[in-house]
């Protein structure tokens, strides 16, 4: 099982996305693909599906392949959310019907002719997997999260309910080759976890599209990177391909510099010789031929082209005057919308803090940033911003009551300068030339975030608000938020499905479920794991000394499990790296010991 694309040219409004495009993926491969915005990523999927057509060149794939692409919501207006997802057994219950009718057939009278006809119709029914659809259905919709919606009609549902639903769909269609477009998009931190491992376990060839990296890692073991119209293969997932993309274009760089210091001097050796040739009397013949002949070498060497490194925004976030030790309080918080969202719930945010609030769509998050805006008062309880707070909000939206407005002018309403101080400062965003007068509607999810980092670079606030910043951000743009935030000195609250992110800013959990906050002190991974051991412990009372000793031992495997993703980063100082590699030998000890009772 293999499909390939080979010496693919596409052209879009007279853009050349392609050009000589090759890429092959092999049987069981699980493949990412990378690039910038705007290179070309989803057309290819959309070529690699057979929904577009390359102008030249052609893809191949193997005769018994069998898609499974999510590109589109078709439109269902008589079906509920069951009913979609069951058109992925359109054949089984096809079989279903025909044993059904040959059943009633017998039923009058018994023939060998039907007999038989009904026995290979049976197979074919067990073959296709028919006495598993009811248990195959559940499954999927459980691991989506999809359950409540099956009986609602698919057009009620939101756009991100839709999706999940015809990603349900086509997981149960079993396709031998899985086109996969952004697809932890619309998924909640549960969902993206199951789909991950269903992934994993997927037996036939996955070509993901995702700026997810941290499902990329889980995923991938082969990154496809489009750049220039070509497609640059590396091998692992995406912490590896970081690393051997950072080394090939240090490597470029050598080269490059190399060649340049040869090719200056052979024009210095030209120059002499030509020099050395007319100074000659009578002017030499022979020389003028070296030099010559020189310059034809120069001309024939395959010019090293230099690397091109994308420009960077390298900004730090000034914080202003501190503000007071308790940032946030919330005290016995209750709130309720149609239904109970939270219930006698404390929370304290102390300055200087990093809190990420977790947890499933419609626990809440959302409406606990808002009460600390001050946008929602809750039901029962209290909500206190503490004194000197001042409050930057960086929302997954940039929103304009005026979207014709244009961005120097969204600018500068939140900023008091002059045009060309604007001006100025908005390059340092990567906003150049005409891009200035770009209309705020115009703008992309990247463009959108810069100019919101610009506006909060020049407020005075020491308490940053995040709420899903990173969505719509290619990677290179979720780096630079990354960056910029990690030089910020105050405070940070934010909400975020990227787990990347997560464990990379934040080093406080707030995890809601079942209307209440439970607070991890440890960044995600440690708070994903102390909150798995905590629900494995069974309801059922054990023996004391047994709940004590599991109750030990827990934080030793954490702090493993810790270290060993810290391990993993690929920008790690090589001092940092070895005293965690040290550690991580005296933990392993400890725990191969039995001692980690004294953790």
């Amino acid at each position: 099982m293999q499909i390939k694309a080979e010496q693919i040219q596409k052209v879009i409004g007279g853009n050349v996305l392609f050009e000589g495009l090759q890429l092959e993926v092999n049987s069981g491969e699980h493949v990412a693909i990378v690039g910038v915005n705007g290179c070309g990523k989803t057309t290819l999927l959309q070529l690699l599906a057979g929904t577009d057509a390359p102008d030249k060149g052609r893809i191949i794939k193997s005769k018994d392949a069998t898609i499974g692409y999510l590109h589109q919501i078709p439109s269902y207006p008589l079906l509920t959310a069951k009913e979609v997802l069951e058109e992925a057994f359109a054949n089984i219950y096809a079989l279903k019907a025909k044993m059904t009718m040959l059943e009633q057939e017998m039923q009058a009278e018994v023939t060998d002719k039907v007999l038989q006809q009904y026995g290979h119709i049976q197979e074919l029914f067990m073959q296709q997997g028919g006495y598993e659809v009811d248990a195959q259905l559940a499954m999927i919709a459980n691991g989506l999260g999809i359950t409540p919606l099956l009986t609602q009609p698919f057009t009620n549902l939101s756009g991100g309910e839709k999706t999940k639903v015809m990603l349900g769909q086509i997981l149960l269609s079993n396709p031998s080759i899985l086109l996969l477009d952004e697809p932890t998009n619309h998924l909640d931190m549960q969902a993206i976890e199951w789909l991950e491992n269903y992934v994993q376990n997927f037996a036939g060839i996955i070509i993901a599209v995702s700026h997810d990296r941290q499902f990329m890692n889980q995923m991938a073991q082969k990154i496809i990177e489009i750049e220039d119209g070509e497609a640059f293969t590396y091998q692992g997932n995406y912490d590896a391909f970081v690393a051997q993309k950072e080394a090939k274009i240090e490597q470029q760089f050598a080269e490059f510099e190399e060649q340049q210091k040869k090719i200056k001097k052979m024009q210095e050796a030209i120059k002499r010789l030509k020099q050395w040739a007319n100074e000659a009397n009578p002017p030499s013949a022979s020389l003028h031929r070296r030099a010559k002949s020189m310059e034809k070498a120069l001309a024939r060497i395959a010019r090293v082209k230099r690397p091109v490194t994308k420009k960077k925004m390298n900004l730090a976030l000034t914080m202003a005057e501190r503000s007071g030790k308790e940032v946030v309080q919330l005290q016995e918080i209750s709130h309720a919308f149609e239904k109970p969202l939270l219930k006698e719930s404390n929370l304290a945010v102390y300055f200087g803090e990093r809190l990420a609030l977790v947890g499933d769509n419609g626990s809440g998050k959302t409406t606990l940033l808002k009460m600390i805006l001050g946008e929602i008062v809750p039901s029962k309880g209290h909500c206190k911003v503490g004194s000197s707070v001042k409050i930057g909000y960086l929302s997954q939206q940039f929103e304009h009551e005026n979207p014709t407005i244009r961005l120097i002018d969204a600018f500068r309403e939140r900023v008091a300068v002059s045009e060309a101080e604007a001006r100025h400062i908005l390059a340092q965003f990567l906003f150049y030339g005409y891009d200035v007068f770009k209309k705020v509607r115009d703008l992309s999810g990247g463009e959108k975030m810069r100019l919101r980092l610009a506006q909060l670079m020049h407020e005075d606030i020491n308490l940053l608000v995040l709420d899903e910043p990173t969505n719509h951000l290619d990677i290179e743009a979720r780096e630079v938020l990354e960056d910029t935030l990690e030089s910020f000195e105050g405070t940070i609250i934010g909400v975020s499905h990227d787990r990347y992110f997560l464990q990379k800013i934040f080093s406080k959990i707030a995890w809601i479920e079942h209307e209440r906050i439970q607070v991890y002190e440890g960044d995600y991974e440690w708070a994903r794991i102390k909150r798995l051991s905590l629900a494995k412990v069974p309801i059922i009372e054990k023996v004391q000394s047994k709940i004590e000793h599991s109750k030990k031992e827990i934080p030793v495997e954490a702090q493993i499990e810790k270290l060993e993703m810290k391990l993993k980063e690929p920008k790690l100082a090589k001092e940092q790296r070895h005293k965690f590699e040290q550690q991580l030998e005296a933990l392993y000890e400890r725990w191969l010991e039995g001692g980690s009772e004294h953790a």
